[in-house]
């Protein structure tokens, strides 16, 4: 019976609701521990790469005593210290201090995950230790209670343990030679491993003298016979000098057996033979069957880590203790990780020494809030892995100022199914020795897109009966569901945490679900029944066909069977017709991928990067009201995942978890896409969904794909989009894939700073029209504007910087930029606070600029002076023929001046009022147009008073007019103003 099935009463066939009672209960605060800093070392081995830093975060280390179990007991201080006398005769002791050199500098390497993100997620840190419950073997296989996400929240734990009191005695006053910790997929089992190493490299776990880890995946391939001392030795060249002396004197020995799910144990003396002798070459399944038998060395310590699958491999007989990491089940825990992870002085790059400090402060806060609501993110953090996910999904959102070639969201979540899943087979027993994320691709994935394509996030246990046990046929595919559900589903899935929903599963991280739908349709699992029989036939037709048509062509030379070769012939055709038809799944990939990106339901909502963001941190304001009905779901991260997928480091990730995706596949959707993705993508997209269409090509990776798909942009409008500093650089790295001309680029009212413009500075320059409006530019980023301007590859034609607060100092600048530029024909600094000095420094540079048409200066408390200065140059300017000068300070003769201006005379037109002597403005509805769209923006009661001067310059010009066409235009204008006036009066504008 294999190990899936002796583990059935832990996890009861069919109940698919008792899953939600097996996650850990809430404990109280746990420790941190302060340990001394090590070196970083070499690279390390796929076995310490799994041991990774997800659970914990790091500070320097200090001289903080560690509250281990050997404190408090004389005798094994005493028997620890003749120890070391020992191995001195021997000169062993040596030797063991460079094994724990060697294996601080290993353990110490950080992963390429983790290295992304610089200093601030160092392996030297703060380590904040998961909840490790005392379990026992009837526990285990005991069936769990039907308990909800609120319940366990609430619930004390009477058995926690620490992980320095593992070997203490137990109950019954028996010391504890053997423990078991085990703990689904994502709860911390390696990183306490890793901790438990480092703290003994330290000194700081003196129970033992020796400690010695081995990785079950790295033995369970091996197949030749070994002895035990040889194969430390193998490992481990540091220890040769002390493997003489094991089982032959009192040293403390501590063996780590990381994985024990890798190896098929056979406890039974029919199966593994008895052992004594670490000399004699034995399997090292063997080896590991002895050690836990205390058969072998046994006076040795030994800690096993398993998945729960794996636990009745070891019979009852030989374990200790039993201990189960429940990881953060306190939210307090959580807390803690995310302030120790996310205030790290290096968190927000080089760049962020002061405001980046305040930012992660609040990150830090926001998070903490989110959590306290018990939110589906605390379910979701319950695992340490999930903690290390949120963290750096924060860090790519927030702390991004550059966007590196292979840093992508999609990245991030591949990495971290690689970072737990790496290496890992559903059931070691099972003959087919199926990939762990293959198996999850092909069953959570279909549970995932079936609820992507009816836009649900909840699940009933019909909906898991429906997608998990519908195709159960062999006791193969029942033990491997078995497995599943033990180690892995809590993995994927929790307990909704919504009232009235409390029975119903949703994806632990909402877009979790969006990534397994991509990677399910991505992998071409995603079949009809024709499809799948079709595919089943052409293989078998395929392996048969060539074998019976030699046999055949061999007969007909003796018999006259001349035609079966020929209908053998035609038989094999069926292969080659069908890989034809394989190629329709590329082109329907393609227009799933085009349907969900351009989906016109979802063409208002917030752009991805700020849905990922409410999902994490939540949305600041009143909670909904149970009764009110829920928004609409939204999957628009699906299509962009899809893409991600297909990139080459993605799908290089892939295939060692895997799940292959061939080159042939992904060039050819690409191919399909272009028919698709790149002909919706010219009609108009609303702002927010065409950053998402720019993020969805920065995830594809895919150069020349994505020149192609710009160059049809000619015309992109991101207004009101708030452009961080990751979607600058994702804009900057997107649209700088090809150098073509962008007819007009609107950002008015992005949030843009100056760390803005220097990201977008690239494709600022190839820009014709630029819309800046509403984004807080002052001074500073004038500067950066005045370097855009007088760059020589600058094509700028139309600049238009309306409110923003330039003030003189970014009129200097932008002084200097006019008198340098030579492609700028329209300039408008609309409400910028300039007053008459800004406007004296621009007026002072005018004259050295050659091709400048038209200058809004409106609304920036202008009075007579500076205006009729700023006129008096555009009369002698080449080109200037039209400047703004309404909303200002100006008096009635001042006015009466500027009214005798003459476009056929004097070469300018300046527009300061709606009326031009005794008729109407030609620019009457264009000026109210500026006055209407700036409202929000402006003081309201300044603009009450301009526009009652107004009406009464209208009606008074009116009675200087005799001809009635010309009444009738000024009583047009006239109810066009009083109706504004009504508006603001009633505040309904």
């Amino acid at each position: 019976m294999s190990q899936a099935m002796q583990c059935q009463s832990c996890l009861p066939w069919g109940s698919w609701a008792r899953l939600r009672g097996s996650l850990p209960g809430s404990m109280g605060a746990r420790r941190v521990f302060l340990r001394a800093a090590s070196v970083p070392g070499a690279a390390g081995s796929s076995f310490h790469r799994k041991i990774l830093h997800v659970g914990g975060i790091s500070l320097p280390r200090s001289c903080v005593r560690y509250q281990g179990g050997s404190q408090g007991h004389p005798a094994q201080c005493s028997s620890s210290r003749h120890g070391l006398d020992h191995l001195r005769n021997v000169a062993s002791s040596d030797a063991i201090k460079k094994h724990q050199k060697s294996l601080s500098v290993w353990f110490s390497n950080q992963p390429n995950e983790e290295r992304q993100f610089g200093p601030s997620f160092s392996l030297d840190a703060v380590h904040v230790d998961p909840v490790i419950r005392e379990s026992s073997l009837e526990q285990i296989l005991k069936p769990s209670p039907d308990l909800t996400i609120q319940h366990q929240l609430q619930q004390s734990c009477r058995q926690v343990i620490g992980l320095q009191n593992l070997f203490d005695v137990d109950a019954c006053g028996r010391q504890v030679k053997n423990v078991v910790l085990y703990g689904t997929v994502g709860t911390g089992k390696s990183t306490l491993i890793k901790k438990m190493v480092m703290d003994w490299c330290h000194g700081l776990l003196p129970r033992f003298e020796l400690v010695i880890p081995f990785s079950c995946e790295d033995l369970s391939h091996s197949r030749v016979p070994i002895s035990l001392r040889r194969l430390i030795t193998k490992k481990y060249q540091h220890l040769r000098d002390v493997v003489p002396i094991l089982g032959t004197s009192n040293l403390k020995v501590l063996f780590i057996l990381n994985g024990l799910e890798r190896l098929n144990l056979d406890f039974r003396l029919a199966g593994t033979e008895l052992c004594c002798d670490p000399s004699e070459p034995v399997p090292p399944s063997a080896i590991v069957v002895n050690l836990l038998r205390k058969y072998l060395l046994p006076e040795a310590s030994i800690i096993v880590t398993t998945r729960p699958s794996a636990v009745r491999q070891i019979p009852g007989k030989y374990v200790g203790r039993y201990a189960e990491i429940c990881g953060f089940s306190d939210t307090n825990l959580q807390k803690l990780y995310f302030q120790m992870r996310l205030s790290q002085p290096g968190c927000g790059g080089e760049d962020s020494v002061g405001s980046g400090l305040g930012e992660q402060d609040n990150l830090v806060e926001m998070l903490s809030r989110n959590l306290e609501r018990q939110n589906q993110i605390a379910a979701a953090c319950f695992l340490p892995s999930y903690c290390w996910l949120v963290c750096t999904t924060l860090h790519f959102l927030y702390f991004t100022r550059t966007v590196p070639p292979s840093q992508t969201l999609t990245g991030i979540y591949t990495s971290f199914l690689r970072l737990n899943f790496s290496g890992e087979v559903l059931d070691s027993t099972d003959p087919a020795n199926i990939s762990m994320m293959k198996y999850v691709a092909k069953t959570v994935g279909k549970l995932a897109h079936e609820g992507v394509m009816s836009r649900k996030t909840c699940f009933s246990e019909e909906d898991l009966q429906q997608c998990f046990e519908v195709e159960m046929k062999t006791e193969s595919e029942l033990n491997l569901l078995e497995v599943f559900r033990s180690d892995v589903f809590r993995f994927f899935l929790t307990p909704c945490v919504q009232p009235g929903k409390e029975h119903t599963f949703v994806f632990t991280i909402p877009a979790m679900q969006e990534y397994l739908a991509a990677l399910y349709v991505v992998l071409g699992e995603k079949k009809t029944l024709a499809q799948k029989v079709g595919k089943e036939l052409s293989e078998i037709i395929g392996r048969v066909s060539e074998d019976v048509a030699v046999v055949l062509s061999i007969i007909s030379k003796v018999l006259p069977l001349r035609f079966l070769p020929v209908l053998f012939n035609l038989l094999k055709i069926f292969p080659r017709y069908f890989s034809r038809l394989s190629g329709k799944d590329r082109d329907a990939i393609a227009r799933t991928m085009a349907e969900e990106l351009f989906k016109e339901e979802d063409y208002y909502n917030d752009d991805v990067l700020d849905q990922i963001n409410s999902s994490i941190l939540g949305v600041e304001g009143p909670m909904r009201h149970p009764d009110e009905a829920p928004d609409d779901e939204v999957f628009e991260l699906f299509p962009i995942f899809m893409g991600g997928i297909l990139s080459r480091r993605n799908r290089a990730i892939l295939e060692q978890l895997g799940c292959s995706i061939k080159n042939l596949a992904a060039f050819e959707i690409a191919k399909a896409m272009k028919k698709t993705v790149i002909r919706n993508s010219r009609k108009g997209l609303p702002p927010s969904e065409l950053m998402d269409y720019l993020f969805f090509l920065h995830e594809f990776q895919n150069e020349r794909f994505t020149a192609e798909a710009v160059r049809s942009l000619r015309t992109v409008n991101l207004s009101s989009v708030k452009m961080t500093p990751l979607k600058c650089s994702v804009v900057a790295s997107v649209m700088g894939t090809t150098c073509h001309e962008v007819e007009e680029l609107n950002l008015t009212s992005c949030n843009l700073d100056t760390s803005s413009l220097r990201t977008l500075f690239p494709v600022l320059l190839r820009c014709r029209v630029l819309h800046l409006q509403l984004n807080g530019l002052g001074p500073d980023a004038c500067k950066e504007i005045r370097d855009l301007l007088l760059h020589d590859k600058c094509v700028v034609s139309i600049l238009r910087l309306t409110n923003n607060p330039v003030g003189v100092q970014g009129a200097r600048y932008l002084a200097e930029a006019l008198a340098g530029n030579r492609s700028l024909t329209h300039l408008s600094l609309l409400h910028t606070a300039l007053g008459d000095q800004g406007v004296e420094v621009i007026a002072q540079h005018l004259a050295e600029n050659l091709q400048l048409q038209e200058l809004n200066l409106g609304y920036n408390s202008l009075t007579d002076a500076a205006a009729l200065r700023v006129v008096e140059v555009a009369k002698k300017h080449a080109t200037l023929d039209k400047v703004h000068l309404y909303f200002n300070d100006i008096s009635e003769e001042g006015k009466r001046a500027l009214h005798s201006l003459r476009m056929d005379r004097d070469g300018v037109r300046a527009l300061v009022f709606l009326t031009a002597g005794t008729d109407v403005s030609d620019y009457w509805s264009s000026i109210l147009n500026v006055v209407h769209r700036n409202l929000p923006f402006w003081d309201r009661e300044r603009v009450r008073q301009h526009l009652a001067l107004i009406l009464q310059d209208l009606e008074s010009s009116r009675r200087q007019t005799a001809n009635p066409w010309r009444k009738a235009k000024f009583l047009r204008v006239e109810s066009e103003v009083k109706k504004m006036l009504g508006k603001l009066q009633h505040e309904t504008l």
